[in-house]
């Protein structure tokens, strides 16, 4: 069981970070003035992963182990791990190069860009999160 209370207090912290992000970080960006946006962008990048890549890490490992642990219940873990795979592709395939993309300065374009296409990962750890507690919740392990 501790494999899966680890696994869901790193999901329930990327939830309450990827809602943070969503509705107040994102959209704040179109307030940075365009002359100082590629400088503010680099900072973001360089704090943000200080900030999401441990528990992004720890969140990884424990679903895949949650998903090969030979115990009964498998459904749950695979259903999570899945909704995780479709995260972390998002992630690599959309936001890392919107972020790039800012790097060259800001537009409202760019920025509802990253906004709309971050409702994946939104949509995503919020479905990750309710699998994680049923996983708790159910004893599953």
């Amino acid at each position: 069981m501790l494999i899966a209370y680890i696994h869901f207090l790193s999901t329930v912290f990327m939830l309450g970070l990827i809602w943070f992000v969503q509705i107040v970080h994102y959209p704040l960006f179109k307030k940075v003035e365009t002359t100082r946006s590629a400088e503010y962008q680099a900072e973001h990048q360089k704090r943000t992963s200080w900030v999401v890549g441990a528990p992004m890490v720890v969140e990884a490992l424990t679903a895949i182990w949650l998903l090969i642990e030979p115990t009964d219940g498998r459904l749950l873990p695979f259903i999570g791990f899945l909704i995780l795979v479709k995260v972390q592709l998002s992630t690599v395939l959309l936001q890392v190069p919107a972020h790039s993309n800012l790097l060259d300065g800001y537009t409202s374009e760019k920025i509802s860009s990253l906004v709309r296409s971050n409702w994946i990962r939104t949509v995503g750890w919020t479905s990750r999160s309710v699998v994680a507690t049923l996983i708790v919740a159910n004893g599953q392990l």
